[in-house]
């Protein structure tokens, strides 16, 4: 019996019992007292301890979309800005802020890329200028000089951070020559030009992948049902779309040898119809990723019934942009995280981004279009000084603690006034983001079916809960 009880003991030394998990929280207040700031860790209590407070119950059974990632464009603005106004140790240490992940940074790990120019570039240029808006059908004048002078650099400089960013590419408008109105403003694509658009697709994503830039996502339209005035956009019927991804873009990607993932819409909540349309096509439907989404109208509630409809497509959030429209620090935050981070990951998506990830003092450099629009980081054009905005730290409560890989699991949409969405990353470890609406202090408890926390929000603020 003795030595029974001897190799007992000797085994609880060799493989002592699991250590129960401390909870660790960041947190970001409304009136910015706190901006991801650490607080201390907290132990598992009793059942008994959390007794009649509001329960948040992660479910990591409950299991959602993987996540691809979190980030902002890249856009010729923030490239110019980052390439041009900063020293090269300030831009390395930006970069390395924002793509990577030691030393608190972001970890952004999604971006997005323009093809061509868009309100956020220095000026009005396609990727195939002609001279007098002349045919180009063999794309002899097709050149990849634009984006290769800043933004290619910058992706390359932030892969070097993260190789694990994936990265969007979208086009505002075809090439002018290949339009109803032969100009990069307004305008449809001709029909008859649709062979040789996809051509061009094909080739850019080709040629950029020589430049060391990969396209792992791509749309073929921002916005297209809007037609600016003052930059380049162009108006693409659902009907047209399906056409084309069935009978041009897939035929040329098959020839090419080009795993793309493709998706359509890249628009507003406001018209879920239209990729429902594109969808329903049995071609494009065949093709097709997913959808993408923007936030300027409608609501984050129109992803979910899409993303219902078709299970098997890929949804993402690729564009948002704060701006002086909405100033206050506390109401601006707080509708992010709620819409963008919470809502849209609840509705489906595996990846969400903002507009801008810098621009100057001024808002810009911009041609057309937002003139006040927000960016993740401002960077002063004089100085070279980096100022973090509420984007940065809303999409800081996700970026930094939800790794590419993880898992939605379930968790209570609403309780109160609290917001919630959680996730499991591959290493097993458990992100939950909550979100509190109220203008008092909420105290609540964390259960994930064996382990019971309890934690406390300030009032209109936002914290992730780690453990």
């Amino acid at each position: 019996m003795r030595t029974l009880c001897t190799a007992v003991a000797a085994l609880a030394l060799a493989f002592p019992a699991a250590a129960a998990p401390k909870l660790q929280a960041w947190v970001t207040t409304g009136d910015k007292s706190q901006l991801l700031a650490a607080q201390p860790p907290s132990s598992a209590v009793s059942a008994k301890a959390v007794d009649g407070l509001p329960l948040i119950t992660v479910d990591p059974k409950e299991r959602h979309q993987s996540i691809v990632g979190f980030g902002a464009a890249i856009t010729d603005a923030s490239a110019w800005l980052i390439q041009n106004k900063m020293t090269p140790a300030r831009r390395d240490a930006l970069l390395r802020e924002l793509f990577g992940r030691g030393k608190g940074g972001l970890g952004f790990s999604f971006t997005r890329v323009t093809i061509g120019a868009s309100d956020f570039s220095l000026d009005h240029y396609s990727l195939d200028e002609t001279p007098n808006g002349a045919a180009d059908p063999e794309l002899e004048r097709f050149s990849l000089a634009r984006p290769e002078q800043y933004v290619f650099p910058t992706v390359r400089a932030a892969l070097k951070i993260n190789p694990a960013l994936k990265v969007m590419h979208s086009p505002w408008s075809a090439p002018a020559w290949m339009k109803t109105n032969g100009s990069l403003i307004q305008g449809e694509l001709k029909s008859e030009a649709y062979p040789v658009y996809a051509e061009f697709f094909a080739r850019y994503i080709k040629g950029a992948a020589r430049l060391g830039v990969p396209t792992d996502y791509l749309s073929i339209q921002n916005e297209p049902d809007f037609e600016p005035d003052s930059y380049p956009g162009m108006r693409w019927k659902p009907a047209g779309r399906a056409r084309f991804f069935g009978e041009n873009l897939a035929p040329v990607f098959q020839r090419e040898k080009i795993t793309t993932k493709v998706l359509d819409w890249d628009h507003n909540w406001d018209h879920p119809e239209q990729p429902m349309a594109v969808l329903a096509d049995p071609k494009a439907n065949a093709f097709l990723a997913g959808v993408a989404w923007h936030c300027y109208k409608g609501d984050v509630a129109a992803q979910a019934p899409v993303t219902a409809a078709h299970p098997d497509k890929e949804i993402f959030l690729t564009e948002c942009s704060g701006g002086q429209w909405a100033p206050k620090f506390d109401d601006s935050f707080s509708w992010m995280v709620e819409n963008l981070i919470i809502g849209s990951t609840r509705g489906g998506s595996r990846g969400v981004l903002m507009w801008n990830l810098a621009l100057d003092e001024k808002f810009g450099p911009h041609k057309g279009g937002c003139s006040d629009c927000r960016p993740v980081v401002t960077i002063d054009s004089q100085t070279g000084a980096v100022t973090r905005t509420q984007e940065y730290y809303a999409f800081g409560h996700a970026s930094r603690f939800v790794k590419p890989g993880a898992t939605r699991i379930g968790s209570p949409a609403k309780i109160g006034g609290l917001r919630t969405v959680a996730f499991e990353n591959p290493d097993g470890g458990r992100a939950l983001l909550v979100l509190n609406t109220d203008q008092a202090a909420a105290r609540f408890a964390i259960f994930d079916g064996v382990h019971r926390f309890e934690a406390t929000l300030p009032p209109r603020s936002a914290g992730t809960f780690v453990w």
